[in-house]
């Protein structure tokens, strides 16, 4: 059975982490896209108000109260799904929780509940997911959200590094085998930069200080949209932003070097210096609602290097053109300054 990639208002779209970040402004995009959804957290109330905002929108939406650490609760969203709208064409696991700690000092039961989220959460997603989309005609596609720690791990967020560096894997390994069988099913990998989110105020800090995103910071809508075009296009694998590219590069050239830099400089720069949060989102919902980090919309709003890698095609037939302009006024000054004068 052939894989079809279709327009977002052909789709049903199932999206973890929905009720805030980049969960809360993809659900929205999709929402105005005319995409069927199907929501899913762990705070009912969110849940409930963005499915107005979607059917105020003219959408269609249902959503699932799951804790995507539990496989019994991810199992019950494909039975809504296809109660509701017959299966669904995207999955996306989004859903995650961050620790600010060293690692000596993260106690077990903090890191293994934050793997329970985002790495055993993208694994239960991924095999509903896949199983699902076996049986359909035109196949599916399974979008993982890891982060460019994936590839550049940073003290005080080593849990965290270590968690999207495994889902990465995962999802490598899943793409091939699902290749060799033949399913029509593809998995993309997003690996964003630091994104203007509220993860930083619903994460747990060890550090006897509330944490923070490493700046720059691109704005929400840059990853949403990224996620988007994911479920519309053949995209294997996407670094969101050209800082956290060039970081991943900075990494693998000088990796020695990358450990002096980044040792001393991260733990300092992810640092507010503020107390930490009396509440946060690890065992329980935290207080969603927001796409930003206290409600405030920051960011840059633009990625040149992620709409390059999005729309190759685009790019490289502006460069072309661009090339054959340069190339063409270039032979038109050769062609000048070699005219014989005339009196």
């Amino acid at each position: 059975m052939p894989h079809r990639y279709k327009p977002l208002r052909e789709q049903t779209i199932v999206l973890t982490g929905a009720t805030s970040g980049i969960g809360l402004a993809t659900a929205r995009r999709a929402a105005k896209a005319g995409a069927r959804l199907v929501l899913v957290a762990r705070n009912e109330q969110v849940l409930r108000e963005l499915c107005e905002q979607v059917q105020r929108l003219g959408g269609q939406a249902a959503y699932v109260v799951a804790d995507v650490g539990r496989e019994d609760q991810v199992e019950q969203v494909v039975a809504v799904a296809k109660e509701r709208f017959g299966g669904f064409d995207t999955w996306i696991n989004n859903a995650g929780v961050v620790i600010f700690s060293r690692l000596d000092e993260l106690p077990v039961t903090d890191h293994q509940r934050l793997f329970e989220t985002n790495y055993w959460g993208v694994v239960y997603g991924s095999r509903a997911a896949v199983a699902h989309m076996r049986t359909r005609a035109d196949g599916g596609t399974l979008i993982n959200i890891a982060s460019i720690n994936a590839e550049m791990p940073v003290p005080i967020l080593g849990a965290y590094s270590a968690s999207k560096a495994a889902v990465k894997a995962y999802s490598d390994v899943l793409r091939m085998e699902l290749a060799d069988q033949g399913a029509p099913v593809r998995v993309a990998v997003l690996k964003p930069s630091g994104i203007s989110t509220p993860i930083s105020a619903h994460g747990r800090s060890h550090t006897g200080e509330r944490g923070k995103v490493m700046p720059p910071l691109y704005d929400v809508e840059v990853a949403a949209s990224a996620v988007l075009a994911a479920a519309q296009r053949p995209i294997r694998e996407l670094t969101v932003g050209e800082t956290g590219r060039l970081s991943e590069m900075f990494w693998h050239l000088f990796p020695k070097l990358s450990d002096r830099v980044i040792g001393w400089a991260l733990p300092r720069v992810q640092s507010s210096g503020q107390p930490p949060l009396s509440r946060d989102n690890l065992y329980q919902a935290g207080d969603d609602g927001e796409v930003y980090l206290n409600g405030q919309r920051k960011g840059l709003r633009w990625s040149p290097y992620t709409d390059a890698r999005i729309y190759t095609w685009r790019t490289l037939g502006l460069a072309g053109l661009l090339s054959l302009g340069a190339c063409a006024a270039w032979c038109a000054s050769r062609g000048m300054r070699r005219r014989p004068w005339q009196p």
